[in-house]
């Protein structure tokens, strides 16, 4: 990478993942810094974005709304500004998990059995038989998500999905492994097998450094060990996720097997956490690509594209 590029990291922004945004872009500027890089820090607290003159590249870390669902991206090509990742266009279809599910069904990616429930004009329930998950469609890192198993269960998961948007994803429930896969520049990286202590994967066990006691909830394995069989199809279901999206430049997709041990595509990220230890950076890593090479050859990838 040149090391003359003046990087700005966006980081913050407006969302509910504001502090892991954060997290992520302090993670990626000390590495570009320690790298030799000339790289700033650019916080983002509402849904707009002010470069300062002179910046070549954006290096997004936004996580969620406005930096990972096209808003941003949109005003960063009106301004000429090249930034990292996904384009506009691509990014709103892969934040928004009816659109991606959409996708996902018409390049025959394996995702589970899903309802859009419409609560436009009144609150009712999902008609797809118990037990399912309940999802926002358009929120990230597990806001707003329910497992249902009982009656009592889905409507009050019902009742809180509903404080998000008018529309509401609802999906068979997948009962076995928890995995995510990167892709970067087409190339598959190492499955991470994800193995929560509480037995659910939510915020808090995502999210371990930011509650009180700051213990581990949740521990990692990558590479994942699984056959090579089973590795071979959560590596093609998640690659086929990203190109169904036509996601540019990398991604972290999320799979679940079950109990036969078949993948099932539940969404693609295109902001993955950015710090050291998280989840694309280890994979990466296992790959060989130390953080701080990960994080350039993703601005040389982004910086080749034309918007």
């Amino acid at each position: 990478m040149d090391k003359n590029l003046k990087i700005a990291v966006a980081m913050g922004g407006p969302g509910s993942e504001h502090q892991v945004s954060m997290e992520s872009g302090k993670g990626v500027l000390k590495a570009l810094l320690d790298a030799g890089c000339d790289a700033v820090e650019l916080i983002v607290k509402d849904h707009e974005i002010n470069v300062t003159e002179g910046i070549d590249i954006v290096f997004n870390t936004i996580h969620g709304t406005y930096g990972e669902d096209g808003e941003m991206q949109s005003q960063l090509e009106k301004l000429g500004i090249a930034y990292t990742g996904a384009g506009s266009a691509n990014s709103k279809i892969a934040f928004d998990k009816v659109l991606s599910k959409e996708k996902f069904i018409e390049a025959g990616v394996p995702t589970p059995a899903s309802e859009i429930v419409d609560v436009t004009h009144g609150f009712i329930m999902p008609r797809m038989s118990l037990p399912y998950v309940v999802k926002p469609p358009r929120e990230g890192s597990s806001v707003g998500v329910h497992i249902c198993k009982t009656e009592e269960e889905a409507e009050a998961a019902m009742r809180d999905a509903v404080k998000f948007s008018n529309d509401v994803l609802i999906e068979q429930l997948i009962e076995g492994p928890e995995l995510t896969v990167g892709v970067l520049d087409g190339e598959v990286l190492p499955i991470v097998h994800i193995v929560p202590r509480g037995g659910v994967y939510d915020m808090a066990s995502k999210y371990s450094w930011m509650s009180e006691d700051g213990a581990t909830k949740t521990d990692y394995y990558c590479p994942a060990e699984f056959t090579p069989e089973v590795t071979k199809a959560v590596q093609d279901a998640a690659l086929k996720a990203h190109k169904s999206l036509g996601v540019e430049v990398y991604s972290r997709v999320d799979v679940l097997l079950d109990k036969d041990g078949a993948p099932y595509v539940l969404e693609a990220n295109t902001i993955p956490g950015m710090t050291a230890t998280s989840l694309l950076p280890k994979a990466a890593a296992v790959a060989g690509y130390p953080f701080a090479e990960l994080c350039m050859k993703i601005i040389d990838i982004s910086k080749a594209i034309q918007r």
